[in-house]
């Protein structure tokens, strides 16, 4: 049965020798967009991009079948850019001969990728301490590399030290954190009560209706993680505010469509009385109708409010503060209004312009 096993993979060697050097796979057609992102990323030309594409899925191909050919003497892979070939670490160096006439490049290596792999499994099954911040298996220096923050070594060793010989603790300015996007309609809660729901996203933070919060609330997204706090509100009179967000979040120009792609925000130019409009809502999600009028006052029971956008777009409580977009362009934020998204309804929006310019913001815009 050895026998048969070691034939079968020579005689894969053997074809893919002949098949699939980096040279001979073909590889789709890279998109315009791609080679472009490459270029600007990677500081290459156009023709070196889509050479290192080329090469680079020659060796996604090869990095199987010289695993395979390894055996359990495998020590792991990678693709250097430098020579456009797949680099396969291997314990056994009568073995590098083979890999050689596979296509790749032999480097003789202590650890099989197996051991590699079980060093780490046992460092996921521990809690790390907090210092740490992350751990993984390097295949170019053939080792478990446990991250930590620069002068905290002396945490990671005892965490370091389940993988054994195979691990090394290497320092690090990195502070890993989620990326989570700032984006209108979505919902957002105040002092873990009340919802209402995000506006535009603004640099540092969003712009929203001034009656969900007060100045010092504090702010958790959809997700119920720590966003922010209101740094400003106006209501009565006006109803607008906004909210400065933790480093966690992340601007960006999309308003949630609710079922449908993003809107990106280009501007934010206003709407004329009788354009269509659309608004997103955390409550309602996505629902469009016309401007009916402008600078209006409402009578609220809270008091009220002037200056305000008239239509006839239905909306329900927790969709305040909510987008208002006509095309791609900003428009408000949800005020409040009568009725409902069964029977239909009128509802008020606080003009965006009015509350960047009270606050000296700056609308995210792509």
């Amino acid at each position: 049965m050895k026998r048969i096993a070691f034939a079968a993979v020579a005689v894969l060697a053997g074809a893919f020798a002949t098949t699939a050097t980096p040279a001979a796979v073909a590889a789709p057609e890279p998109s315009a967009e791609l080679l472009t992102a490459m270029q600007r990323d990677l500081g290459l030309d156009a023709r070196q991009a889509a050479e290192r594409l080329r090469q680079e899925s020659a060796a996604a191909v090869l990095q199987h079948v010289a695993k395979g050919f390894a055996g359990d003497d495998f020590g792991g892979a990678w693709f250097d850019a430098s020579t456009g070939k797949l680099v396969v670490g291997v314990t056994d160096e009568a073995k590098s001969d083979g890999l050689r006439r596979l296509g790749a490049e032999p480097r003789t290596v202590a650890n099989k990728a197996g051991d590699l792999d079980a060093a780490k499994a046992r460092l996921d099954a521990e809690k790390a301490p907090a210092a740490v911040t992350g751990w993984f298996v390097d295949t170019r220096s053939n080792a478990v590399t446990v991250t930590v923050k620069r002068g905290q070594v002396q945490a990671a060793e005892s965490f370091a030290a389940k993988a054994g010989t195979l691990a090394q603790v290497v320092e690090t300015d990195e502070a890993p954190r989620l990326f989570k996007d700032i984006r209108g309609g979505d919902a957002y809660y105040i002092n873990n009560a009340g919802r209402c729901s995000v506006g535009f996203a603004v640099q540092g933070g969003f712009v929203t209706a001034g009656h969900c919060g007060s100045p010092g609330d504090s702010v958790a997204g959809a997700d119920r993680t720590a966003l922010g706090a209101f740094e400003g509100s106006s209501f009565p009179g006006n109803d607008y505010g906004w909210v400065k967000a933790n480093s966690s979040w992340t601007p960006t120009a999309k308003v949630n469509h609710y079922g449908g792609a993003d809107v990106i925000v280009s501007g934010n130019t206003e709407a004329a009385v009788g354009a269509s409009i659309c608004r997103s809502g955390s409550t309602t999600g996505w629902h469009c109708g016309t401007v009916s009028a402008k600078n209006q006052t409402v009578n609220y029971q809270e008091g009220s409010v002037s200056g305000l956008t008239r239509t006839d777009v239905c909306a329900e409580p927790g969709d305040s503060g909510g987008s208002w977009v006509s095309g791609t362009q900003a428009q408000g934020v949800t005020s409040g209004g009568s009725g409902n998204c069964t029977s239909g309804g009128t509802t008020y929006f606080q003009p965006v312009n009015e509350i960047l310019s009270a606050y000296n913001l700056t609308l995210v815009t792509s």
